[in-house]
C-alpha cells in the first residue's frame, strides 16, 4: 500500500485488494471478487477494468485472473505482464503511478507527518517548560503528591469570613462573589434566586447522595 501506485488518485487500494485475492486464489468472478476483496460490484468492475488496462488482469469470459508475473513488479523494473490489443503494458509500480501523477505520494505524505510531528513535539515541549513543579511531602512516612493550584481557586489573601471574596484592587468585598467550600469562585447572577447558603446546601446534600450510591 505505500506504493504510490495505489494512492487515491491512482490505482486505488480497492485494486490492491483485488490483486491479494486474485494472487491467493486465482480465477475468480466478480461475485467471488466482491465478498473475497470486501469490495462492492460495481468497484469491482471498475477495479477490473482499469487493471486490464495495464494488462495486470486477463478474463476468460466470467472469470478473471491475474496476468503472468504481474505481481512480481514491485520494484522499477518492468511488470512483464501480458498484453492484449488496447492494453497499456504496465512498465512498473513507478511507471503506473507516473501515468496517474501519484508519483512521490508517499514521501510528500511521510514528510508532512515529520513536519505535524515536530510541531507537536514543540507545543509539548513548550507546554512542559510553563507546567509547575510538583510538591510532594512526606506524612506518616509516605510521599503525598500535593495537587497544584487549579486557575480558579483563589489566594487566602483574598478570603474574608463569610465566604465572601474580597477585591484584590480595592480590598473589599465583591458583592457578585462568594468563596465554595473547595476554595473555588461562584458567580451569584441576578437570575439565580437561590442564596449561597442555599447553593451550599444543595452541594452538601449531592454530595451525600453521591457517597452513599459509591
Amino acid at each position: 500500500m505505500g506504493h504510490d501506485a495505489f494512492a487515491h488518485r491512482g490505482l486505488g487500494s480497492s485494486a490492491l485488494m483485488i490483486i491479494g485475492a486474485l494472487h491467493i486464489r486465482p480465477a475468480q468472478t466478480v461475485s467471488d471478487l466482491v465478498g473475497a476483496a470486501s469490495v462492492s460490484r460495481a468497484t469491482a468492475y471498475r477495479t477490473l477494468r482499469r487493471l486490464a488496462d495495464h494488462g495486470l488482469v486477463q478474463h476468460d469470459g466470467e472469470t478473471w485472473t491475474l496476468a503472468p508475473r504481474a505481481v512480481e513488479g514491485f520494484s522499477d523494473s518492468p511488470l512483464g505482464a501480458a498484453t492484449e490489443p488496447g492494453t497499456r503494458p504496465a512498465l512498473g509500480w513507478d511507471g503506473i503511478a507516473q501515468c496517474y501523477g501519484t508519483a512521490g505520494v508517499a514521501a510528500r505524505r511521510r514528510t508532512l507527518h515529520a513536519v505535524e510531528r515536530a510541531a507537536y513535539r514543540e507545543v509539548l515541549d513548550r507546554r512542559a517548560e510553563h507546567r509547575s513543579k510538583a510538591t510532594v511531602i512526606v506524612r506518616d512516612g509516605r510521599q503525598v503528591l500535593v495537587p497544584a493550584r487549579r486557575p480558579d481557586e483563589i489566594p487566602s489573601t483574598w478570603q474574608s469570613p463569610g465566604g465572601s471574596v474580597l477585591n484584590p484592587v480595592t480590598g473589599r468585598p465583591a458583592t457578585d462573589w462568594r468563596l465554595a467550600t473547595d476554595g473555588r469562585l461562584i458567580l451569584i447572577t441576578a437570575a439565580d434566586q437561590r442564596s449561597y447558603d442555599e447553593l451550599a446546601a444543595a452541594h452538601a446534600e449531592a454530595l451525600r447522595e453521591w457517597n452513599s450510591a459509591a
